[in-house]
């Protein structure tokens, strides 16, 4: 089976993650729930994947669905070419899944932890100590070996489950808000595992609705809302798509009202300028001083990839241009833009 895709046939193989009109219905109280409505995503290889929506969304289900833990209700999800429901066992010695609560046995050591975990795998009894070592010095908690589980802070105990997640060295990593309820610095280090694993060619899905953080490390996002996927795709095409146009701001260190005239002048390549605050959260319309310049925005409507007709005129005028960029998409932006408020 293939899908299209920009006008050619795409094979599971091509994929690591294959979803096609998948769907999950329950039944409660006599009533119809469904809770995963038709959506469809191919995610390649190295791929961070940021599932975003509000609780209740569908996310934990979708993930559940493929992690072999829930039989789809329709449709059909291939993990590097494996079907998850055909083939279980296959798809499970080379899928990580990190769930968003996660119990642990009292009076167990951490590598006795790892330890149980490797042998579920069933990776021999030699192979295990040099593993464990590997993924307790990748999570950094080599100094935490021989510490008991339950003696570990929060922040700990997420990187613990995700080196479990790790022993069996997973082409693909479900990961269900691995960062929720963690201290900003705890945050910070799963983020900076999280780019490791990716640098590892690791393809990793992953849920949260901590908006800013996803935007700095996900190439590709998918929001669902109410069972359906609203938008996926690359963050900066989706943002573009949900925009209008193309962000791009620049800094000049001096004639900021200069700069302002020549770009609505070329209506032909830019609409919607603005002079952005010192913080770059807020319009302004007066002119102010600053030692590193003055910034602006403006839509770029032009050609895709010809950004340069701009930067080259605004030079030629004799504009002293300190910066031209297009900033991080704001996912919390094309969040609120795109979904309703509505849970299932």
């Amino acid at each position: 089976m293939s899908i299209r895709q920009n006008g050619t046939e795409r094979n599971h193989s091509m994929a690591m993650i294959e979803i096609s009109n998948l769907s999950k219905e329950y039944r409660t109280s006599g009533q119809k729930l469904l809770a995963v409505n038709n959506i469809s995503l191919a995610l390649d290889k190295g791929d961070i994947f940021g599932f975003i929506g509000p609780n209740g969304a569908g996310k934990t289900t979708t993930i559940k669905m493929i992690a072999t833990l829930l039989v789809p209700s329709s449709g059909s999800v291939f993990v590097d070419g494996l079907d998850v429901v055909k083939e279980p066992d296959k798809v499970r010695s080379i899928l990580g899944y990190m769930p968003d609560s996660f119990g642990v046995y009292d009076d167990i050591k951490v590598w006795e932890y790892l330890d149980f975990f490797a042998a579920a795998y069933k990776i021999s009894k030699d192979k295990r100590p040099a593993i464990i070592d590997d993924v307790l010095s990748l999570t950094d908690l080599s100094v935490k070996k021989n510490a008991y589980v339950e003696s570990l802070s929060r922040g700990m105990k997420q990187r613990l489950c995700l080196a479990k997640t790790l022993v069996h060295d997973p082409k693909v990593m479900l990961l269900d808000e691995p960062a929720s309820g963690l201290d900003p610095r705890a945050r910070i280090e799963i983020r900076e595992l999280l780019r490791e694993l990716q640098r590892m060619g690791k393809t990793i899905m992953i849920s949260s609705h901590i908006l800013p953080e996803m935007e700095e490390f996900c190439n590709k996002i998918g929001i669902i809302e109410k069972g359906e996927m609203i938008v996926s795709g690359d963050v900066r095409t989706i943002s573009r798509q949900v925009r209008g146009n193309q962000v791009i701001e620049i800094t000049v260190l001096e004639e900021l009202e200069r700069a302002v005239s020549l770009l609505e002048s070329m209506n032909e390549y830019v609409n919607d300028v603005k002079i952005m605050s010192r913080s770059h959260n807020e319009n302004q319309n007066t002119h102010f001083s600053s030692s590193t310049g003055h910034s602006l925005q403006f839509g770029y409507i032009g050609e895709p990839n010809h950004e340069y007709v701009v930067l080259n005129s605004l030079v030629d005028s004799g504009l002293k241009i300190r910066a031209f960029h297009s900033p991080k998409a704001d996912l919390e932006d094309v969040f609120m833009r795109v979904t309703k408020g509505l849970v299932n």
